[in-house]
Order: structure tokens, then sequence, then C-alpha cells
């Protein structure tokens, strides 16, 4: 099909920055990106059949993640204290 409705992991190397310039950059477009891939994320891991554990602790440890950058600066602060 044509090279703007390739999903990215169809897209090959060479043909990336053509597949890039086709795609929208406003808030529309990027709300539309975002919600394609979470739909996505959610019918391969979440809503599966006999799906496992997987999606819920991949969301968990993203999470988990996040929460470490968001707090790291009060945690290096609080890692030299001293204590007496």
């Amino acid at each position: 099909g044509p090279l703007s409705e390739r999903p990215l992991l169809e897209v090959r190397l060479g043909e990336l920055h053509t597949w890039i310039s086709t795609c929208t950059f406003s808030p529309r477009g990027l709300l539309g990106a975002v919600q394609k891939a979470w739909s996505s994320y959610c019918a391969k891991y979440i809503r599966v059949r006999q799906g496992g554990p997987a999606g819920v602790s991949m969301l968990l440890a993203g999470y988990c993640l996040l929460s470490y950058g968001w707090n790291y600066q009060h945690l290096k602060q609080h890692r030299w204290r001293k204590y007496h």
C-alpha cells in the first residue's frame, strides 16, 4: 500500500525519512497517533483471550520508571544527607 498508510514496523530504514514527512504534527494528528498506539497496545497485550500478566506488568514497570524519574532529584539530594 501507500507509504503513509504503513505502520512504523513495516517501514524500511531507507523509507523512514519519507514516512516521517507524511505524518501530521498538529495537535490533532499527535493525539490521533497516541490514541492509535494506545488502542494497538491494548489490543495486543490487555484484551486478549488467553493473555497473561505481561500487559499489566509492562504498565506497572513503566509507571515505576516514570515515578523514579519524577522523584530523581529528591532522591539524589536525600542520598547525600548524613543522619547522626
